[in-house]
């Protein structure tokens, strides 16, 4: 193979170690390194270098690995064999990562289980182009960034799924709430995955997560989601939970029964539109009507408090008629008893 007189490479972004494709070398070649870059000459595992940017003439004369491992005489034009590596310094601030699986967490505010997805890009610089040549690059022919990017993937994920689930869990916040602490996030990232990648000459000089999101099409997303949903509506319209559950059992009751006595023969109006407040009593009010309009006041009666006591022939048909709707789903076990003790009492 010929000897080489002129050892150059105009790397790209993206490449960040390269080794010359010859090793037939001479004391006559020049060893030309760019800006950004440094370069080696490696024989039998020693490395001489580094080599800043500027043209080299690989001579004994400044190369002591010439006269010391290879025992080539001083002076003179003398061919040998060495490999010759480069390294680019540049920073390379475009190395993108994400979760390649959901992290499954029980969101601490809302207790259901929630998939959670991360998803950015960090960058690096190589600060010791020695220590990666030996404990990263190796035998390799050339190490680019995607290799860089798969070799930490392991280190990186399981550091960014551990404090991702910290801030979720530990500060209390909901997964749908956790996007607000990115900045805090990737700082404190950064620091720790810092101290893991120094060991191999690489800087991590910049860490960033640009989205933590839930799969929109997850059945647990989506029951919270509309539950979310639902709680904001009402707050609009300034009901709670408790009055828009008494109003659905209203409307279901008067749909099924067809009139007022019923309703009330079903447990609804015995004490129930009291404990609703004045908007759902007044509707209340307003559907009792409807079922039962126009009925002309009657005067009371001398039996008036008699007739209205409850028999226990009733009170035994509004505990069954009680328990249906409980088991229909219509009221609460809590809503059953409370009102099983007021027909009881």
């Amino acid at each position: 193979m010929a000897v080489i007189d002129r050892v150059k490479w105009d790397g790209t972004p993206d490449i960040l170690a390269y080794k010359f494709p010859s090793e037939e070398l001479s004391t006559w070649t020049q060893l030309i390194v760019n800006e950004s870059q440094e370069a080696f000459l490696v024989r039998g595992g020693v490395y001489e270098g580094p080599f800043g940017a500027g043209r080299h003439t690989l001579s004994t004369e400044n190369i002591p690995l010439l006269r010391e491992v290879m025992k080539l005489p001083f002076g003179g034009s003398t061919p040998f064999s060495a490999e010759a590596w480069f390294v680019n310094r540049v920073t390379n601030l475009d190395i993108k990562w994400g979760t390649p699986d959901p992290i499954q967490l029980q969101d601490p505010k809302y207790q259901i289980m929630i998939p959670v997805r991360a998803f950015g890009q960090y960058g690096i610089r190589i600060a010791d182009s020695k220590r990666f040549l030996l404990k990263l690059v190796g035998t390799l022919n050339s190490f680019d960034s995607l290799t860089l990017s798969e070799y930490f993937r392991g280190v990186f994920i399981t550091r960014i799924k551990t404090e991702i689930s910290n801030a979720i869990i530990k500060n209390g916040l909901s997964a749908l709430e956790v996007s607000t602490q990115l900045d805090f996030l990737s700082r404190t990232l950064q620091a720790s995955l810092s101290n893991e990648i120094e060991e191999y000459g690489v800087v991590l000089s910049q860490f960033n997560i640009h989205s933590i999101n839930i799969p929109e099409d997850d059945p647990a997303v989506i029951i919270l989601k509309s539950a979310l949903a639902k709680r904001a509506e009402m707050g609009i319209v300034g009901f709670n939970y408790q009055q828009e559950r008494s109003f659905d059992v209203l409307e279901t009751a008067a749909g099924n029964e067809g009139n007022s006595g019923n309703i009330m023969g079903a447990g609804i109006g015995m004490g129930m539109g009291v404990a609703m407040g004045g908007p759902i009593g007044a509707g209340f009010n307003q559907l009792a009507n409807l079922v039962q309009p126009n009925v002309p006041a009657t005067p009371a009666s001398p039996h008036a408090a008699h007739a209205n006591q409850t028999t226990h022939e009733e009170r035994i048909r509004m505990l069954k008629e009680l328990a249906e709707l409980k088991s229909s789903g219509i009221l609460t076990e809590d809503e059953f008893q409370s009102e099983k003790r007021k027909i009881l009492g």
